[in-house]
């Protein structure tokens, strides 16, 4: 590749590519990808460290739009996934991650000059990547610029913030008895180890990041500073003007977006254009081009995929015959659609798949990770297992004309063909399943609904059953109003404090009117369904007909719901009367203690036992260990809401929690 600096763009940028890989950081694995412009290359690179846990899965769109803004202007840009993150190997949980994380910067450094021959380097660092950064620059040489966002500048105070949001979360939680035979409870067996949404930091990694702090002296000879602080909190501005003092050419400024970016539940994740166009001006200064025109950061397209090839990384097993593989691969005909398949050990018979759809926007390793774990799990045992992206989700590209980050895609449907028709092609399964968290699940009861070609759907707290496109996310939770808050108003009629509440006008009348209403309309509609299915009169959107029909097709359907979730009213009031006629092929599951993503550990192992179970048993098969079978015997009557075959409690946090009666109010 030519090594010129690139002339100052002008119309639309040129076409990128960006392609998947492993490489050797040392004694362990990456995955990464590296973005490419089509033209003439700049002899100056880019390395992206995201930031940890939630907030990298919530920045995994922004984070290549940031990679992608850069190989537009001739500048290649490196996305790495540190150890024990994303698409990487695991990680032993006593490990130090700030260190190896560190290393892990190191190593990506080294393997963008080893692929693009640049000499220079831009470490572009979120949050803690930030800090990853900047000590990896410590370590460097040639690096030429550091571009940092809302960056961890003390690492006692970020983890100040950590337990503060873990506190919150777990507030009013109770214990979880997990199983250790599926991941267990990971802080139980790690002393010292905490879980933040998910994602854990061990006892090695917090007593190395509580004394950190980013300082002046961090800076490399000759290189640069670009700090993009948080406009609604700024913690960086004194750091800026410290560096300034100590002759460091620096850059600071504060913008909106970041919150938008990182912080929020990735389906309302936005792109902070502002950002990416401040770093475009940030990388065009450090190629000594001429400036940037104004506003076109939302003109960056994504990157074109590049081919497979042969990227394959080798995951350890029970034993030297029995390790797994994992490789990228892409397919689909009108997007280009990306995945992970985890192959099990050669020479296994069992001709078993199981596919992952997105969870909402989170890209292919789901929420917590658990979609990376699950798939390496069941590998384990055999199969065969694609975590993939639909188009204009994570690392897919997207359609024409349709939007990025779309929550319930129209051709939803058309990317689970492509990717069943992929995994039965290439490795000629007999069964596959789908599996999926939110609205992953939803997508695969459509599938089975549609007739599509496969035996089991594993449906994890679905929040709806049937999408009108252009409707909100929450458009659920008005249902889930119209169910339990006349049985919360009804404990509350003696209450002082709530008429009080109900006469100051803190609380509408309006609203509880409005409550009433639509509980009756939901009665109303549950009574008129099971009378037209008595008179086998199909109703549109007949959720109780469509699982009818899927169990009769022989397909074996579970859902796996945390204890209160909105699905299990849903499910009840749009199936009625057909739950009971679905025999062994139908499957329910609620878990205590857990939330809606599973994001503690102890709960994410009732889960993946679950699911294992669900997906290796018969369909005549029933639960095993603590898992209790529950009928409720007669009639669903539509003011109770009743609980019905099929019904079983997983493990669960509380005493009393197998106790729960069959006919719960939610």
């Amino acid at each position: 590749m030519s090594m010129h600096t690139p002339e100052a763009i002008s119309g639309s940028p040129p076409a990128t590519t960006m392609e998947s890989f492993y490489f050797s950081a040392g004694d362990h694995d990456l995955f990464a990808w590296l973005h490419e412009p089509a033209g003439r290359q700049a002899n100056l690179g880019v390395v992206v460290c995201k930031p940890f846990g939630f907030e990298s899965l919530c920045g995994h769109l922004s984070l290549r739009k940031f990679a992608e803004a850069a190989a537009a202007l001739g500048v290649p840009a490196l996305r790495v996934d540190y150890l024990g993150t994303g698409d990487s190997p695991e990680i032993e949980p006593q490990a130090d991650q700030i260190d190896i994380w560190t290393r892990d910067v190191v190593a990506a450094v080294a393997e963008l000059r080893r692929r693009t021959g640049v000499e220079r380097v831009c470490l572009v660092g979120v949050r803690l990547g930030a800090l990853l950064a900047a000590r990896a620059a410590r370590e460097l040489e040639g690096v030429a610029g550091l571009f940092v966002v809302a960056p961890v500048l003390n690492g006692k105070r970020y983890l100040t913030e950590l337990r503060t949001t873990r506190l919150a979360a777990l507030m009013g939680v109770p214990d979880v008895v997990a199983d250790p035979r599926f991941g267990g409870d990971i802080e139980a067996a790690n002393p010292g180890l905490m879980e933040f949404t998910g994602y854990p930091l061990s006892a090695a990694s917090i007593a190395t990041l509580t004394p950190l702090k980013i300082t002046p002296a961090d800076t490399p000879a000759g290189a640069q500073w670009s700090i993009v602080d948080r406009a609604d909190l700024p913690l960086a501005k004194d750091f800026g003007a410290s560096l300034a003092a100590a002759g460091v050419p620096t850059g600071y400024t504060a913008l909106p977006g970041f919150v938008e970016m990182c912080l929020v539940s990735p389906q309302y994740s936005v792109v902070p254009l502002p950002m990416v166009q401040v770093l475009r001006e940030f990388l065009q200064g450090l190629l000594g081009a001429a400036p940037l025109p104004a506003g076109g950061a939302e003109r960056v397209p994504k990157s074109a995929i590049r081919g497979e090839g042969g990227a394959v990384v080798s995951l350890p097993g029970d034993s030297a015959d029995s390790r797994l593989t994992e490789r990228p691969v892409c397919f689909g005909t009108e997007a280009q659609l990306f995945g992970i398949v985890t192959e099990p050990a050669q020479g296994e018979a069992n001709r078993r798949a199981v596919i992952f759809p997105n969870t909402g926007t989170d890209f292919h390793m789901g929420a917590s990770r658990m979609y990376v774990t699950l798939a390496r799990m069941w590998a384990r045992r055999g199969y065969v297992v694609l975590r993939m992206d639909f188009a204009g989700i994570g690392d897919s590209n997207t359609r024409p004309g349709r939007p990025d980050n779309d929550l319930f895609p129209p051709a939803a449907l058309d990317d689970l063909r492509a990717g069943l028709k992929f995994i039965r092609d290439r490795y000629g399964v007999q069964e596959v399943t789908l599996c999926g968290l939110c609205s992953g699940g939803y997508h695969s009861l459509r599938a089975a609904a549609a007739g599509l070609d496969v035996q089991r759907i594993l449906m994890v707290n679905p929040q709806n059953f049937f999408w009108k496109e252009g409707s909100p996310p929450d458009e659920g939770w008005k249902v889930s109003e119209a169910v339990r808050n006349p049985g919360i108003y009804r404990q509350k009629v003696g209450s002082l404090r709530a008429w009080k509440r109900l006469l100051t006008g803190e609380v509408s009348l309006w609203r509880i009117a409005r409550v009433y209403t639509l509980r009756a309309l939901l009665s109303l509609e549950l009574f008129l369904r099971d009378a037209a299915r008595s008179l086998h009169i199909r109703l549109p959107q007949d959720l109780g007909w469509e699982l009818e029909d899927i169990t009769r097709r022989g397909i074996h359907v579970a859902f796996v719901f945390s204890a209160g979730e909105l699905g299990i009213s849903l499910l009840k009031l749009q199936a009625g009367s057909s739950l009971r006629r679905l025999g062994d092929r139908f499957r329910m599951h609620v878990i205590e203690g857990a939330d809606h993503t599973f994001s503690r550990s102890a709960a994410r192992s009732l889960m993946a036992k679950t699911l294992t179970q669900e997906l290796t048993a018969g369909p005549a098969v029933s639960s095993t260990g603590d898992t209790a079978n529950r009928s409720v015997g007669d009639s669903l009557r539509p003011k109770e809401f009743q609980l019905f075959t099929g019904m079983v409690h997983a493990e669960s946090t509380s005493k009393n929690a197998l106790q729960r009666t069959s006919s719960s109010e939610y």
